[in-house]
């Protein structure tokens, strides 16, 4: 990174403030980050609630599974952030080979299961660590760092499921009165109603999209916010931008 090109004022932090500073850089480039995100989340839902009619989980395991391919576009986003870059669709297509591409396998399956994917994806994207670079880099980027990455991971979890649950009762709170009963029947007896289980299907599998639409940027920027942290610690990035700023 060209530390003299950051927009940011960088200086050591503890990681749950680093984790602060990646939300306000959300709120801050927020026409960025949707233009950019929507789209690629669109066509992944578009396939996943194509699958509803066979399972009515399969809508739900495939925007899982693929969050971390999902993620690239964000990080590319974020990366450009923090650099005071806006990011629009062309950009990110021109940029396709580096945002979609690379290291597939490492992404749809080991950094499915890491509790710490959003902290360490920086080291693979964009710095290009590969093979025991890339060990070597990601252990020194963990170092005492282990359980704030895994709190993250943790909270956004949580955080996820309060959400998704809090929508799926709005449709429940907003009922009327005389039909609130007619409500939880259907969700538990989806079989014995009208709509069904396949409408139910559809309804749950949306919820879950439209949380993970709202929720991802948060969870990827706040990571690398705490990448950032670890590299301002590790490089001294703070002083070399007061040298910069004062002798530039």
């Amino acid at each position: 990174m060209r530390v003299e090109g950051l927009a940011v004022v960088l200086r050591p932090r503890s990681q749950s403030e680093a984790c602060d500073l990646g939300l306000a850089l959300v709120r801050a480039h927020w026409r960025s980050v949707w233009r950019c995100f929507t789209p690629v989340l669109l066509v992944v839902a578009a396939l996943a609630l194509c699958t509803v009619d066979t399972r009515g989980w399969l809508p739900f395991l495939i925007v899982f599974c693929l969050k971390p391919w999902l993620d690239r576009t964000l990080l590319f986003v974020m990366a450009r952030a923090v650099f005071g870059q806006e990011t629009r669709w062309a950009d990110v297509w021109r940029a396709r080979r580096q945002v979609f591409g690379g290291q597939l396998l490492r992404t749809l399956f080991w950094r499915r299961i890491s509790p710490w994917r959003s902290y360490t994806q920086p080291v693979e994207q964009l710095e290009g660590q590969r093979g025991s670079a890339r060990r070597k880099r990601v252990k020194l980027m963990l170092h005492d760092n282990r359980g704030a990455a895994t709190a993250l991971q943790v909270a956004f979890a949580h955080a996820e499921g309060v959400i998704t649950y809090g929508l799926i009762a709005l449709l429940w709170w907003f009922a009327p009165e005389n039909r609130s009963g007619d409500v939880l029947d259907w969700f538990f007896r989806p079989e014995s109603h009208a709509a069904g289980q396949l409408l139910l299907d559809l309804l749950l599998a949306s919820v879950y999209l439209v949380t993970v639409l709202f929720l991802e940027p948060f969870y990827v920027a706040a990571g690398f916010a705490m990448y950032l942290n670890r590299r301002v610690v590790l490089e001294a990035w703070d002083v070399e931008q007061e040298f910069r700023r004062a002798f530039g």
